[in-house]
């Protein structure tokens, strides 16, 4: 294969789509999370209440850098953690009452994106496009 460059062109549509995602959340004048944020409150939506290791897992993030947003999260009242009742040395991540009424407005800033991203694109080139990107992720987490 020659000229390869999807390693690159994957940071450059995570940079922009992430600084995408920020003005959208500014424009509806939403300030309880950031992009960011919003990656580990979509994981707690899909399933409340499982470990931070899990967590980590499900969102990429190295657990060093989601302990430290977990601890802003905390603080502004999204999130909490509990002991895991089964097993005393895992924490268990929950969302608040605060976070859960945000999930409509995080669904539709996700809307929005999905719209924006696959622009000009026919169904099945969406399905392509996330089949395509599936097998990618899944190539290099078997490497990871």
């Amino acid at each position: 294969m020659e000229n390869i460059q999807a390693g690159n062109r994957i940071s450059q549509i995570k940079r922009i789509s992430d600084r995408i995602f920020e003005r959208i959340l500014s424009e509806r004048n939403i300030d309880a999370f950031n992009g960011a944020q919003g990656r580990i409150l979509y994981v707690l939506w899909q399933e409340d209440g499982i470990s931070l290791k899990e967590t980590a897992s499900r969102t990429g993030l190295a657990t060093t850098t989601l302990t430290s947003m977990v601890d802003r999260m905390e603080a502004s009242g999204l999130v909490s953690r509990t002991p895991d009742s089964n097993d005393h040395r895992k924490t268990l991540l929950t969302l608040t009452e605060k976070a859960k009424g945000l999930q409509k407005d995080y669904e539709a800033v996700s809307r929005q994106m999905a719209s924006i991203v696959y622009d000009g694109f026919s169904p099945d080139e969406v399905r392509t496009c996330e089949a395509l990107l599936s097998r990618i992720y899944n190539n290099l987490k078997h490497h990871n």
